[in-house]
């Protein structure tokens, strides 16, 4: 049939499946946004800023597994939709942008709103597209979600020019391609794998994120089981393996568990699942798992061998990978071992202050009251860490963070795009002060569209886990840290149009967290807690995960 090319980009997004799309309208992509006007199948959640279409579009595809959708206009619109895009790439999230541009006889001249969107997002994209031709558009965006969604998940950009949006095409349906997981793994590979693991006697399985990408979480519990080995965890992982497992360690890495930390330098082999050897993991290179030999398992090729020498690897899906080496494994007997990794837990359990209000006490509360079945987004600083360490996660697609680009202002549109996604679960952002007000105008978009999010500000009037650093490494020089101004959060809250409460003592948490989830309606709790309280454990930038230390360890100095 013969369409216009923006009734081809909705045809197509229909083609994919697509339910709902994140976005912000403006002069070039006029004409796409007047196609959506006539295609109800299709939600459109209009954000109050592009970079939030951008991590609702993040939140909705980590929530779902689903590849998310956020569209923007030229130049700036475009342009602010670059830190959802780059975040989704750090956290290989599975995303299609969708800009327009201007059109093509102006393209190159300087042109109002115009920008190389293309250009500026190459090195935070798997791929990215500039569609000059009515023709190549319906196929151009079905390569777009099948890289999106194949191999190694992530963003990909499709820059159209108006005059495209507005030609006249022929247009067939086609049924979308099926999800593609190269793998380039050898029967050696396995065996080599195999071989290492029953040679060993201190097994340790760090577990990442590629763990949840695959829906490997059935066959990592079975290798866990079939090895008798513990597992620690990233924060893109959280919720691949059950916290409440005698297996799991927690996080590991710079504000990872002294269990995790201490047990990994101690291991004799250290089975990596989908994860990539990031600098807040590894710390010390030359002091990491000095004593281990190395097996990798990851989807891309190139997170081989890049930060950590391997002594065993297999490239390809994980799902895959291990129901085959599941197969050709034997169950081991390590308790002795295990009963090792069990007393350090015991020896080093993560506590805090209990006789005041803390973020810790707000996680287990908020734990507690929704039975660990919330979906949890949040920012990025103190609460982050607190919140993947005290809620105890035991689904995957339950924790959703920016952990790779680190972003604040994130929390609030993926935990609209969440809720958008899977409005059967309570979700509930947590952020700090100086997190909420980067995108605290998204408020505006829950209320708009009355999406029941819970948002809860970790207010200690700083930045906290800079002044954290400020404490520990700079004397004390707090520098362009403090947030002690006259912001009143509740105000804003509800001149958003969202219900508010203010916390100040342990008692009156669970009542506000109860009655904003009873109402469902958009709500804001503000938890007013000491700027000083500090995140522990931790491990010094560039220093050995053995060098961990906790609060007592601080004190004593």
């Amino acid at each position: 049939m013969l369409l216009s090319g923006s009734e081809i980009v909705v045809e197509c997004l229909k083609e994919q499946g697509v339910d709902t799309v994140f976005g912000y309208p403006g002069g070039t992509i006029l004409n796409v946004y007047d196609a959506l006007y006539k295609h109800s199948e299709i939600k459109h959640i209009l954000t109050s800023h592009e970079q939030g279409a951008s991590h609702a579009a993040d939140g909705y595809a980590r929530a779902t597994g689903k590849v998310g959708v956020c569209m923007a206009t030229s130049g700036p619109g475009a342009t602010n939709l670059v830190t959802g895009i780059a975040t989704a790439y750090m956290d290989s999230v599975p995303m299609v942008a969708i800009t327009a541009n201007v059109v093509l006889p102006w393209l190159g001249k300087d042109t109002f709103q115009e920008v190389d969107i293309a250009g500026v997002t190459m090195p935070i994209t798997k791929h990215g597209y500039i569609v000059k031709d009515v023709t190549t558009l319906a196929d151009t965006i079905r390569k777009a979600f099948k890289i999106a969604k194949s191999g190694r998940p992530g963003p990909v950009l499709v820059d159209i020019t108006k005059d495209v949006t507005a030609a006249m095409c022929e247009y067939e349906a086609m049924k979308p391609s099926e999800v593609e997981r190269i793998s380039k793994y050898t029967e050696q590979d396995i065996d080599s794998i195999v071989e290492l693991i029953n040679a060993s006697k201190k097994p340790f399985i760090y577990l990442g994120g590629g763990a949840i990408a695959s829906g490997a979480t059935k066959e990592v519990k079975e290798f866990a089981d079939l090895i008798d080995a513990p597992v620690c965890d990233t924060l893109m992982a959280k919720g691949a393996f059950d916290a409440y497992s005698d297996r799991y360690t927690g996080m590991i890495g710079m504000h990872g568990t002294k269990a995790s930390n201490l047990g990994v330098h101690e291991c004799d082999l250290l089975i990596a699942l989908g994860a990539r050897f990031s600098d807040r993991v590894v710390g010390n290179v030359a002091k990491f798992a000095q004593g281990a030999k190395v097996i990798h398992i990851d989807i891309d090729a190139a997170e081989i061998n890049k930060n950590i020498r391997t002594d065993a690897s297999a490239v390809g899906d994980l799902k895959e990978i291990l129901t085959l080496v599941n197969f050709k494994l034997e169950k081991q007997d390590h308790s002795e071992w295990m009963n090792k990794i069990i007393d350090l837990k015991k020896k080093f359990p993560l506590d805090y202050d209990r006789s005041k209000l803390t973020c810790p006490f707000v996680i287990e509360e908020i734990d507690r009251v929704t039975e660990g079945k919330a979906i949890i987004t949040t920012d990025v600083g103190q609460h982050q860490m607190w919140a993947s360490q005290y809620y105890k996660y035991t689904e995957p697609r339950t924790f959703l963070s920016s952990g790779g680009l680190g972003t604040m202002g994130y929390g609030i549109g993926a935990c609209i795009g969440a809720k958008v996604g899977r409005p059967e679960k309570i979700c509930i952002n947590i952020g700090g002060d100086g997190c909420f007000r980067m995108n605290m105008n998204e408020l505006a978009t829950a209320s708009r569209f009355d999406i029941p999010i819970i948002q809860v500000v970790i207010n200690n009037h700083v930045l906290g886990m800079v002044r954290q650093w400020q404490t520990l490494f700079y004397e004390g020089r707090y520098s362009q840290t403090i947030l002690n101004d006259k912001v009143d959060y509740q105000l804003v809250a509800k001149g958003l149009g969202c219900d508010a409460y203010k916390v100040t003592t342990k008692e009156e948490f669970a009542p506000a967290l109860e009655a904003a989830i009873k109402n469902n309606r958009p709500a804001m709790i503000e938890c007013v807690i000491h700027e000083d309280d500090k995140v522990f454990p931790m491990v010094p930038g560039g220093s050995a995960l053995s060098d961990v230390f906790d609060e007592k360890d601080y004190l004593k100095k």
